[in-house]
């Protein structure tokens, strides 16, 4: 079949003939958004990395450490998000810290992943679904509960 081209000097009325010239991604004034993240992102893993090692999981065995530590993750960020969306007007740094950076770095899906992993290795598949299937429930109710809570106490406390 032949091939059909638009007859010369036609031009698509919805497609700008001078379009303007890509966008760079540009750095300028992230800095401190970085270096905040960085810093919150840091203790936050370093938080992490002090409670796998008071509470250490053996092969094979349930991790509940993470299980915890993710699901505390999460009440806290339901908590975090509705004070500072709803209750005051934060710093506009205070998000990526904390939010990003230091419930970031605490809260671990790679360990998650890795756990989950190891326990299908070592022939503990049943455990490694149930640990899959339980930290994803408890995170989704840990942030819709404590969210719906700290709500709750602020209208009580306002009322």
């Amino acid at each position: 079949m032949p091939q059909m081209r638009p007859a010369a000097g036609t031009v698509d009325p919805d497609v700008d003939p001078n379009p303007p010239p890509p966008r760079r991604a540009s750095w300028h004034g992230q800095g401190d958004i970085l270096a905040v993240i960085a810093v919150g992102g840091a203790l936050g893993a370093s938080a992490r990395y002090g409670t796998g090692l008071l509470w250490p999981t053996a092969p094979g065995a349930f991790p509940w450490a993470t299980l915890v530590i993710n699901t505390a993750g999460c009440a806290v960020i339901g908590v975090f998000m509705v004070l500072i969306t709803e209750v005051w007007s934060a710093h506009r740094l205070l998000r990526p810290f904390f939010g990003t950076g230091v419930l970031g770095g605490f809260t671990t899906f790679s360990t998650y992943a890795v756990d989950i992993h190891r326990l299908v290795e070592g022939k503990h598949a049943a455990t490694g679904l149930a640990y899959l299937a339980l930290t994803l429930l408890a995170a989704l109710l840990a942030v819709w509960t404590a969210a719906t809570l700290t709500r709750r106490a602020i209208s009580w406390r306002q009322s």
